[in-house]
Formats: C-alpha cells, structure tokens, sequence
C-alpha cells in the first residue's frame, strides 16, 4: 500500500508533464530554487513541467505543478499552484493555495488561502480575507471584497463596491447583473 502513494504521485507528474506543450527555446521542464538568484535557471525563463521553490523562486511563466514556500512568477500561471506565499504578476488558471495569495491579473479556478487578493476571478476564492477587483463565481472567507461582482459572497463581512443598495452585509451578498 506504501508504495502506490509514491506511484500514483508519478503517474500524475508524468501525465502533467506529458500533456503540455512542446518547450520553446526560453521553457525549461523543471526548476529548483533554494532562493532567488540561486536556481538552475534565471527568473527570465518559462517553466512548464515541475517547480521547486525550497525557500523562493522566480520565473517568467509557469505551466504544471508549483510549490514552494514562496512561489513568483512575473507572468502567467496554469496548472496547481500551492505553498506560503503565491505571487503571480499577469493571471492563474487552476488551482492556486496558500496562507498569502497575490495575483495582479484573473484568477480562473481556485483560490484558497488566510489572503487572496487579485485583479479578477473566475471560480472561487476560499480564504480568510479575499480581495479582488473583478470576481465571478464564489467568494468564501471571513472578509469578502469586490470591486465587480458577479456571484455570491459567504463571511462574516461582504463587501460588493458596484452594489447601489446593500453593499455591505453580513454572511451573504450577491450580484447578479452586469
């Protein structure tokens, strides 16, 4: 039974890695980093396979599995991402968890951490404070707050900043309209 933990894990890895693009010139399959600057490749480089951030990495893009303590990357994110500390520059498409979420473009999928903050979701956001600038789908948290909202709120505070009549209220807030 131990031993189909270990299999199953890379059976996931492989089935990750061999279902994504061909590499481009400036795209690496795996990255380890103990810290920025200390990686096997510089922050400018694309990574769509598997990253490794033992303390901190940074990199261009990211496509597959991210995790780390503190996991960066100037551009976009697809796949899971997950650790202590997430900060992504451009948009994240999957799952993205940990205590601190920080995503400047859409987050479509899932984000679920103590902190989320980003520009726009699509999805759900799941965590003690969520703070986006554009959501559509689920905000769960203790303190919710949107800019545009197209979903449901669940906390103990929801804040809808576009809502005429009810902006603020207690364990739900919706809106529905464009």
């Amino acid at each position: 039974m131990h031993r189909s933990v270990p299999t199953a894990l890379f059976a996931v890895l492989a089935l990750a890695v061999g279902t994504l693009p061909l590499h481009a010139q400036d795209e690496k399959p795996v990255q380890i980093a103990l810290f920025n600057p200390i990686q096997i490749y510089d922050a400018e480089t694309s990574i769509s396979g598997i990253r490794w951030n033992i303390i901190w990495g940074k990199n261009a893009n990211v496509a597959g599995i991210d995790f780390g303590l503190i996991n960066e990357a100037t551009g976009n994110v697809l796949g899971l991402q997950w650790g202590l500390v997430n900060n992504v520059g451009g948009d994240v498409t999957g799952w993205q968890q940990s205590v601190v979420n920080l995503t400047r473009g859409l987050v479509q999928g899932v984000q679920v951490g103590l902190y989320s903050q980003s520009a726009g979701t699509e999805g759900v956001m799941w965590s003690g404070v969520n703070n986006t600038r554009s959501m559509r789908g689920l905000q769960v948290a203790l303190v919710n707050i949107a800019d545009e909202m197209h979903g449901v709120q669940v906390g103990l505070v929801n804040i809808i900043r576009s809502k005429d009549r009810f902006p603020v209220l207690p364990i739900v807030n919706w809106k529905f309209d464009d």
